[in-house]
């Protein structure tokens, strides 16, 4: 495919996600009937979608209207690219930029943050000073981050490993195993450090929350909402020889963690129905999403105040449930991918309030400013 051809499958795929269709299943959609698409063609025109998606609102604005081709138009001038160039017509490129196209305008107020306005008040809410930085952090695109995976490497061993096929990568200061990768990232599926365990995808902020954990040698350890089982991995590393238990409400979540587990060498068992006594358990709770919307900023134009209402209620549930398992002295962590201060520490407070008999030990809120993803975290212990 030609630039300009990228161009103009990307406005029709935008149109789609405008008028609903899941950006994932319009993507998808276009990729199956699209055999002359090539996987650079695939990964160019995915680029284009995300690039609009993260700003939706500032590329209207600057494209002066919502159309996906008003969108595009205002992603290039954002970009400072040659609009001429790839709005050329012919047969598969869009059509030259002419009258019917506004000229477009700078965003304004909350529109240059990328954010509706309800959620931009909410930003700053809850992180004051701190929630432009965090809402433009989000406009751009997310790095590629790596974990050490201490059961087969170090982390010097690891980038070695990595340069031999042609990726190359560097030490991030949020988390001793993490590596940020700075090129060949797309060749990491089919390295040798990660078919054989020595590195897994997990963002460096992710990994910081896992450092955070009290682990402890004979340790009995639950990860209550273990997904596809990244945070689990990282606490089996963590202990070595001790079994890590993942449960998750959709057992569907966690197809891959036997075998991602295997890879890693890691001592892992999913449970399907849990039950008291562990020293620790680990509550990474369905949420927002709003400390990785970089990675899927769909989110933040799908989400509504109901939604985020329903979610608080989950998570207020599941700590309620979690804490059922937690024996006397051992601890509770709480964690989401959120900036929110009422999925975070509001929820927190609010536990604390209704369940005297605890006490936190250490919270943080990291930001996307920070370089990885927004993740809250809490630690609390039964007293």
């Amino acid at each position: 495919m030609q630039p300009a051809a990228r161009v103009q499958t990307a406005i029709q795929i935008i149109d789609r996600i405008a008028g609903g269709e899941p950006a994932e299943r319009a993507l998808t959609n276009w990729a199956r009937g699209a055999r002359y698409a090539g996987s650079k063609d695939r990964a160019a025109v995915r680029d284009l979608v995300f690039d609009v998606l993260r700003r939706w609102r500032s590329c209207a604005a600057l494209g002066g209207g919502e159309s996906g081709r008003a969108r595009i138009l205002g992603l290039l001038r954002a970009q400072g690219e040659d609009v001429g160039a790839l709005f050329c017509g012919g047969a598969y490129g869009p059509p030259p930029v002419g009258e019917g196209d506004d000229v477009g305008r700078a965003p304004e107020g909350y529109e240059a943050w990328d954010l509706p306005d309800w959620l931009a008040v909410r930003f700053v809410d809850s992180l004051g000073d701190q929630a432009e930085d965090a809402a433009q952090a989000l406009r751009r695109r997310a790095e590629v981050f790596l974990r050490v995976n201490t059961l087969k490497s170090d982390v010097n061993a690891a980038i070695a490993a990595l340069a031999e096929d042609g990726i190359a990568a560097v030490a991030h200061p949020l988390s001793p195993t993490a590596l940020r990768v700075t090129d060949g990232a797309r060749q990491i599926a089919r390295s040798a450090a990660f078919g054989t365990g020595r590195v897994e995808l997990q963002d460096a902020a992710s990994q910081a929350v896992v450092d955070m954990l009290p682990l402890k040698p004979g340790m009995a350890v639950l990860d209550y909402c273990a997904g596809g089982g990244g945070k689990t991995l990282a606490m089996a590393a963590r202990l070595p020889g001790v079994r890590i238990d993942a449960h998750d409400a959709d057992p569907n979540r966690m197809a891959d963690l036997p075998e991602r587990a295997a890879r890693a060498g890691a001592d892992v068992r999913i449970v399907e129905r849990v039950s008291g006594g562990y020293d620790l358990v680990l509550a990474d709770a369905p949420c927002s999403g709003s400390g990785a919307w970089r990675r899927a900023p769909e989110g933040k134009w799908r989400l509504t105040p109901d939604m985020l209402e329903d979610l608080c209620g989950a998570q207020a549930a599941i700590l309620r449930n979690c804490a059922a398992l937690v024996k006397p002295g051992g601890v509770l962590a709480y964690a989401t991918c959120s900036v929110l201060s009422e999925e975070n520490a509001r929820q927190v407070e609010a536990f604390l309030a209704r369940n005297p008999e605890w006490k936190t030990l250490a919270s943080r809120q990291f930001l996307p400013s920070d370089g990885g993803d927004g993740f809250f975290a809490a630690i609390m212990m039964r007293v």
